[in-house]
């Protein structure tokens, strides 16, 4: 047992000192994912999605206490009918699929500081036209986790955002990313102690988070709605943290939003300083004239190098990319100078290198949003990702092999993204594209090359 005396509840980042520099810190973390390729939704998946992250649980880390993890998480698609019953127990009852979201946020425990933010939450959306639905208390079993980690341990809640039609005809989804963002810029003007607790993980009409500073086997003990029948998805992305350039906390755990990675973006600082440099000359007629609404696009300049990277893809997504062209345009494959490349897609990388500098790895990253799910793997192809699909059209995605025991006469096929290749899943078509349909359908979009 560890003794409470000498655990500190509040964890800086390591400072800068001698030779050590916290900005070197390096990761091995442990992805995975588990779909349905044709698009169906059980409790089936989501029960695959956590067997596959307790057998990454390997690839996290623990400290001290050895049942605080540097993280651990699931993004799984809104379960409706789930959601549906538990928001009635409070009398809130929700609209058709589609019509709400759902933010999952971690709150100060102080209740002063926590009913402050909750505040500014509520108010938020009702300045932004939607309507406020109410919250909920996500039920979560403290004595799962380490002692450390529930020391630390913010208040963890879910509000509901009615969709509310206006004149100004915005995509639903663009605007609970601009409410989230209205609502982060709240926090941090009104200086609220503690505010470095807060942190919304998810905010959105189609998918919704659920991670912590835990281990990879404590999650579904943890987070109580995990283990209810009627909690179904057709893909579940988790993801086993060791801890990249940054210490663990409980808002650095992955999934982010819309990713989980395994690698590290060695040319961040560059990435983030352009981000900066040009966020004030930032276009878009999608946002009809709000786009400052959602600036600083990059929310702090020390978290990591997955959240930063989390905060741009978001960005090109809301600009109407679809979620391969915004992964391709990120993380492109090696293509100038004497690489043999048919000349439309060099033309398409070209073009695309005016736009956005590339962030590269050693990197695999898998990002959804919400019906589709890319993986890409950059360039040097450092970070392995193998796949296997099964007879009854099961997919099996991770950082190795090995994660779901799966007989061998129902295994269809198995490969591996190669370095600069990409793979989508899409549920609504049901069906899996590979690298080449995907590039050639995106290079052809436009005529690039002029």
């Amino acid at each position: 047992m560890i003794d409470q005396t000498y655990i500190h509840t509040d964890l800086p980042r390591l400072a800068k000192q001698g030779l050590y520099d916290p900005r070197f810190e390096h990761d091995a973390c442990g992805v995975g994912l588990v779909a349905s390729i044709e698009g169906l939704k059980s409790h089936d998946i989501v029960v695959k999605g956590i067997e596959v992250l307790t057998n990454l649980g390997h690839r996290g880390a623990a400290g001290a206490d050895p049942d605080t993890g540097d993280g651990a998480g699931l993004l799984v698609q809104i379960p409706h009918k789930f959601f549906y019953r538990e928001a009635a127990k409070t009398d809130i009852f929700l609209p058709e699929p589609g019509q709400y979201g759902i933010g999952t946020v971690f709150l100060p425990r102080p209740p002063d500081l926590r009913h402050k933010c909750e505040q500014i939450i509520e108010e938020t959306v009702q300045t932004e036209g939607q309507n406020f639905l109410g919250w909920r208390d996500v039920p979560v079993s403290p004595s799962a986790i380490g002692c450390l980690a529930e020391s630390i341990r913010p208040e963890i809640r879910q509000f509901f955002v009615g969709h509310v039609e206006s004149e100004v005809d915005f995509p639903f989804e663009l605007r609970l990313y601009i409410i989230r963002k209205q609502i982060e810029n709240a926090v941090m003007s009104e200086n609220i102690d503690g505010s470095k607790d807060f942190y919304i993980c998810s905010l959105s009409s189609n998918k919704v988070v659920y991670k912590g500073l835990i281990m990879a086997h404590q999650l579904e003990d943890f987070y109580q709605d995990i283990r209810d029948k009627n909690f179904v998805s057709s893909f579940a992305m988790v993801h086993s943290r060791f801890s990249t350039n940054t210490l663990g906390e409980w808002k650095l755990a992955h999934p982010y939003r819309f990713v989980v990675h395994n690698g590290e973006i060695n040319t961040l600082q560059g990435n983030m300083n352009w981000m900066v440099a040009r966020q004030n000359m930032l276009q878009s007629p999608v946002f009809k004239g709000e786009i400052e609404k959602i600036l600083p696009i990059v929310e702090s300049p020390t978290q990591s190098d997955t959240a930063t990277f989390d905060n741009v893809l978001e960005l090109l997504l809301a600009t109407g990319r679809s979620l391969q062209h915004s992964m391709m345009m990120m993380i492109p494959e090696a293509w100038a100078e004497h690489i043999p490349m048919d000349q439309k897609k060099k033309d398409f990388y070209e073009f695309q290198s005016c736009l956005m500098e590339p962030w590269d790895g050693p990197a695999l990253m898998l990002g959804t949003d919400g019906t589709k799910v890319c993986a890409i793997l950059d360039r040097n192809g450092l970070r392995p990702c193998r796949y296997l699909v099964t007879t009854d059209n099961l997919l099996v995605m991770a950082s190795e092999t090995g994660v779901l025991a799966i007989p061998d006469d129902e295994i269809k096929y198995k490969w591996r993204i190669q370095p600069g290749k990409m793979f989508l899943l899409d549920t609504d078509q049901g069906r899996l594209i590979e690298d080449d349909e995907i590039k050639t359908e995106l290079t052809n979009r436009h005529p690039y090359g002029d």
